[in-house]
């Protein structure tokens, strides 16, 4: 038979109850004993590709933004080339490039240049001529930066760098008449339109046909005063057409127009127009007596070469046959005028 075990009571001690143990507050918890939550790898991946593709968004924005032109970019001074085009500017208001100035200095460049790339890392200049030129002026003396804001032009040709530099002019501050003949003198010796009807047409594409009949009539003055005008921006629409019309219809007016312009050298605007008025006021050469009905040579700016049938009776006078051009009207407009007022 088995021998029982005997029990004993168990010591009190031992059955003592535990006191009571509170959990640390997880801000007491130092640092890396819990470990941080992760996000799944995949989730990892997706964020990253989310980001690159954001990117790659945002730089090929950037990138078609400056190839078509609608971003502005910083270029050094001396890589712009300011002669890329023959200036429409014939003449730089003294008065106006100091208030360019002032603007520039105070509230900087609000306007970009246009330019086109060129070879060797340069810029040719298409529009913004007088900002350059000030800006290059206070660059010198340290008033300002060695650089300008820019937009990057593509023109197709160069008929379309010259159509923007016009246009952009047009709009800012006007052309003369004087600087639109010389524009289009400029841009058919350069071969950039084939004739200067096509020129006025691409030039002057929104102007009516009248302001570009002006504009064509105000060419003799381009060709037989351009060199020796001090002021041409003073010469007035109504003095250009007198002007264009004593040059085309009677010989040796500009010949003798330029010495007294040579031995004069006006000092103003006033006293050079002055003088031109005079000019126009001096006593013709007479004309020979006139028939019934009489073919007449016109000048080389209403058609070289053409003639004119002109028939007269007490009250009315008529032209007529391939001589008889806008430009024609244009002069015969301005003598009429000009006798009005004389």
């Amino acid at each position: 038979m088995a021998k029982r075990k005997r029990l004993t009571a168990p010591d009190p001690e031992r059955l003592a109850v535990p006191q009571e143990r509170h959990a640390m507050p997880i801000s007491d918890i130092p640092t890396g004993i819990i470990p941080t939550p992760r996000r799944a790898p995949i989730a990892d991946v997706a964020g990253q590709a989310s980001a690159v593709a954001a990117l790659e968004k945002v730089a090929a924005e950037m990138q078609a933004a400056r190839s078509e032109g609608r971003m502005a970019i910083k270029i050094a001074l001396e890589d712009i080339a300011g002669n890329y085009l023959s200036r429409d500017r014939v003449a730089l208001d003294e008065a106006e490039m100091e208030v360019l100035t002032a603007s520039l200095r105070s509230r900087g460049q609000q306007t970009p240049i246009e330019v086109v790339e060129i070879e060797g890392g340069k810029y040719g200049l298409i529009s913004g001529f007088r900002r350059v030129q000030a800006l290059r002026a206070m660059a010198d003396t340290g008033e300002g930066p060695n650089h300008a804001l820019a937009f990057v032009r593509h023109p197709e040709d160069a008929s379309d760098a010259y159509t923007a530099m016009v246009e952009e002019n047009e709009i800012r501050v006007g052309l003369t008449f004087f600087e639109r003949a010389h524009i289009v003198r400029k841009s058919v010796a350069a071969g950039v339109f084939s004739s200067e009807g096509e020129a006025l047409k691409e030039l002057f594409a929104s102007a009516s046909r009248a302001k570009r009949s002006k504009i064509k009539s105000f060419m003799p003055v381009v060709d037989q005063l351009g060199s020796v005008l001090v002021y041409p921006n003073a010469v007035t629409e109504r003095l250009g057409l007198a002007l264009a019309a004593r040059l085309g219809t009677e010989e040796g007016f500009g010949s003798r127009l330029r010495d007294r312009l040579r031995k004069a050298v006006p000092k103003t605007a006033e006293d050079e127009t002055e003088l031109l008025t005079k000019a126009l006021q001096g006593k013709q050469p007479k004309a020979p007596a006139a028939k019934q009905s009489q073919k007449a040579a016109v000048g080389s700016e209403t058609g070289a070469g053409k003639s004119v049938e002109v028939s007269f009776k007490p009250g009315e006078l008529r032209l007529s046959g391939p001589g008889v051009t806008p430009a024609l009207a244009a002069q015969i407009r301005a003598l009429l005028e000009t006798s009005e007022g004389a």
